[in-house]
């Protein structure tokens, strides 16, 4: 089995793993532990008209902060006061890197889950397995790196890319991996919006065996 490690979009024909570990991935998964369905959309006016279709709890952020007037925020900690059928969440990079992703089997993954996404990915793949960081505005981001580092240290006696090598070495000492993450530019951001509690909570591992796959418009767990 290869290994491979991508930036903004896939390149895989196979399985693909998107990571935003802040905060996207994390929201999904733990969404997915109270509501059935998750809609990722681009755009605010399409999230809040399939809100209204589907009777469905609206979510979203852009530049980090919650967009007005939504039920909630891209926020894995608020997300657990709800429940439902579906949710509706657009966000400012992952819901758009899962719409750009469209000939592989996609996964959602993060440090919540990188122990069932890995297990689940060699279960589908035939051949290559490819984990997609969803950075910010296509740039890199530190946070997304190493959260690929820890999905992909579950995948490490297979043939790992150089790049993907070197996410699994940066992951070695959690120490380490927190305290970046926790002074990345992504955390700043963030915590000037008063959200530490979303850092933390993303940064919690393998407390879900849940592993969300989009597919047709939709996430749901697989």
């Amino acid at each position: 089995m290869r290994v491979s490690l991508s930036l903004d979009r896939s390149y895989s024909k196979d399985v693909a793993i998107m990571v935003d570990a802040l905060r996207a991935s994390a929201t999904i998964t733990t969404a997915l532990e109270s509501f059935k369905t998750v809609i990722p959309v681009r755009g605010i006016d399409e999230a809040v008209t399939l809100a209204k279709k589907h009777e469905a709890v609206l979510a979203g952020e852009r530049e980090g902060a919650k967009i007005e007037g939504f039920d909630v925020g891209n926020s894995p900690v608020d997300i657990r006061n709800f429940q439902g059928d579906v949710l509706v969440l657009t966000t400012s990079n992952g819901t758009r890197i899962l719409e750009d992703i469209s000939a592989s089997t996609i996964l959602i993954g993060s440090y919540l889950n990188a122990q069932a996404v890995a297990s689940k990915a060699l279960e589908l793949a035939k051949s290559h397995i490819e984990v997609v960081m969803a950075g910010v505005n296509g740039k890199f981001v530190i946070e997304d790196f190493l959260s690929a580092g820890d999905i992909i240290t579950n995948l490490q006696d297979h043939e790992l890319a150089e790049e993907a090598l070197a996410a699994v070495m940066a992951s070695t000492d959690p120490e380490k991996v927190d305290d970046a993450v926790l002074n990345s530019s992504s955390a700043l951001r963030l915590r000037a919006l008063g959200l530490e509690k979303d850092i933390q909570f993303s940064l919690k591992r393998n407390i879900y065996k849940t592993v969300p796959i989009y597919k047709d418009g939709t996430i749901t767990k697989i």
